[in-house]
Order: C-alpha cells, then sequence, then structure tokens
C-alpha cells in the first residue's frame, strides 16, 4: 500500500481485529522520540467506497507532519485492516473508531474525516465529546439524509441480491476499469485529475481478501442512516467543506446541516468545480482549508466560546 515519504505502518487490536494506521514515525519527520512524543495528535479518517482506504488523505496529510503526530488509518474492513466475512453494521463503525481515538488520543484530538465516516463522527462526538477537539469534515452525509434513503434506490436493491452482489464486486468495482469509471463518474468533477497512481491504490485495497464484505455493506445502503436526526446533538467545533459537484448528496444537504446548528458548525465552505473528494481532488486547496480551520477552531476553543 502507498505510505508518504517517513509514514510508517503500525496497528493496534481492536474488537473486530488488526486496525492499521500510518503515522509520520520515521525521517524526516521524527527529529527524536521525545520531539515526536510532544507533539499533539491530528487523525485523518477515509470515507467508504470501493477500494477505499488511509490512501485518500495521503495527499493531505503529509504537509501537517512537521507540526503534528499523524494518525491515518485504514478502517476495518479496508486497506490493510482486518477484513471479517461478516455483514457490517453502524455500530460496527461507531465502535471501531471510538476503540481508535482510545487507544491513540491520550487528550481531546482534531480529527478530520470524509463522507459516511463523517457522519459516524459527528455520531460519536455527540455521544463521546470529551474525545475531540474539533472536527473538519469534507461531504458528511448519512446517506439517508432528510428522507433520502440511498437504500432505497434501484441500485442498491440490485446489489442486495445473493450471489449477485459478489458477481457486481469482482466485475464491476474490484477492477481497474471499474475504479477508473467510479472516480470519472462519481468522485471526481473533472477526470483529468485522476492519475494512475490513485487508481492503483484504489484497486489494492479493492482486491485485498474479502474485501468485498464491507464494500457490499456500503453499497446496500446497511450502513446508511439519517444525519438529521443527530445534528443538532453535536457540541464539539466543526468545520465542513462541500465539493459542489458532490455526485451522492449536493452541497444543499451540507448547507441544511449547518443551520441546523450554527453554534458547533462554524464553517460552511463550498469548494466550486470539485467532487465527493477535495483531499485528492485539490489536495492543495484543502490543505490550505484545514490549515485555516485548525486555526479558526482552536481559538474558539482557547477563548472559551460556548458550544
Amino acid at each position: 500500500m502507498f505510505q508518504p515519504l517517513g509514514f510508517e505502518q503500525h496497528s493496534i487490536v481492536t474488537s473486530l481485529g488488526r486496525m492499521v494506521y500510518y503515522t509520520n514515525a520515521a525521517p524526516p519527520w521524527q527529529k527524536s522520540q521525545l520531539v515526536n512524543n510532544l507533539k499533539k495528535n491530528l487523525v485523518f479518517l477515509h470515507g467508504f467506497g470501493g477500494g477505499s482506504s488511509a490512501y485518500e488523505w495521503s495527499k493531505v496529510y503529509p504537509a501537517f507532519a512537521s507540526e503534528y503526530k499523524i494518525l491515518a488509518p485504514d478502517l476495518i474492513g479496508w486497506g490493510l485492516s482486518e477484513h471479517q466475512e461478516r455483514n457490517y453494521r453502524i455500530d460496527d463503525y461507531l465502535t471501531v473508531i471510538r476503540e481508535f481515538l482510545l487507544a491513540t488520543c491520550s487528550q481531546p484530538v482534531t480529527v478530520i474525516a470524509s463522507s459516511l465516516t463523517a457522519a459516524f463522527v459527528i455520531r460519536i462526538a455527540c455521544v463521546h465529546p470529551e474525545l475531540f477537539k474539533s472536527l473538519i469534515l469534507t461531504t458528511p452525509a448519512g446517506l439517508a439524509d432528510f428522507g433520502e434513503d440511498y437504500s432505497r434506490t434501484l441500485f442498491a436493491q440490485i446489489v442486495s441480491l445473493p450471489i449477485i452482489d459478489r458477481l457486481l464486486y469482482t466485475t464491476g468495482i474490484a477492477t481497474r476499469d471499474g475504479i477508473r469509471s467510479f472516480l470519472e463518474q462519481r468522485q471526481f468533477a473533472q477526470k483529468d485529475r485522476i492519475y494512475p497512481e490513485i487508481i492503483e491504490a484504489y484497486l489494492e485495497s479493492a482486491q485485498q481478501q474479502n474485501a468485498e464484505y464491507a464494500a457490499l455493506s456500503f453499497v446496500r445502503g446497511d450502513l446508511s442512516f439519517d444525519l438529521s436526526a443527530y445534528i443538532q446533538s453535536l457540541k464539539t467545533p466543526t468545520a465542513i467543506i462541500w465539493g459542489k459537484k458532490s455526485q451522492f448528496t449536493g452541497p444543499e444537504i451540507g448547507r441544511r446541516f449547518a443551520q441546523m446548528n450554527p453554534e458547533a458548525i462554524r464553517v460552511f465552505e463550498q469548494i466550486e468545480d470539485v467532487g465527493l473528494t477535495p483531499q485528492l481532488e485539490l489536495p492543495a486547496v484543502t490543505i490550505g482549508l484545514i490549515r485555516q480551520f485548525i486555526s479558526l477552531l482552536d481559538k474558539d476553543v482557547s477563548k472559551g466560546l460556548p458550544i
């Protein structure tokens, strides 16, 4: 699996198996163990989709490696983490994300997360606000928001059929052409921003043994929920980034979330001509926004502004 310079692969054991994560534990980032231990943690969590992994954030998180201890896991069922033969459910990811934060972060932490995973993080923060300092989220959506339930779509219904689900995965998702087609049609606003390394990284993740279990749980809609039912309970200072050309959920969904809880959601930033994953499509812009929002949210916390 692709690793940026100066990053090593580590792991923890969760209740659903071994979770791999990548951290800046090698030169040029780690000058000494003491210096590295004094750095604040910054966590990056990838979204879901065929071939998803921590690679999704790999063009962004090295920009913060000199200032923070970076933690970028492959979630259970994805990348090089353990893939159990099970139909994954919402509670599985709520549990293992919380377990990861408890195992790796001794202080409240800033979490940067995308899409459905970002929606899970909001739910965790509502119940365990003590784990979080702030949230920076790209396109957080539960995929059943405001009654628009993805699991009722024709594609989700087809993928729910036994045998057909595995056939669709092996022939239509976990192939080089399948990955490219999905990225071009559903994830990126501009297909010329997709280069070979992105396709190969997604393909390597999608072809791991038992990778179909988590992917099919996602595409069937087993992990979907209405985030609007939880958003008003959020207390953690939050910034949201939304690609204007996001295929699954348009920016109007994000604006509605922000309007429901302006005390917690301090920023809603829409990016023009970007799809679902600005962190891959325009990483330099995403880096600049994250840096700006970390500073803004940290100031709010230090001033003790009500949340």
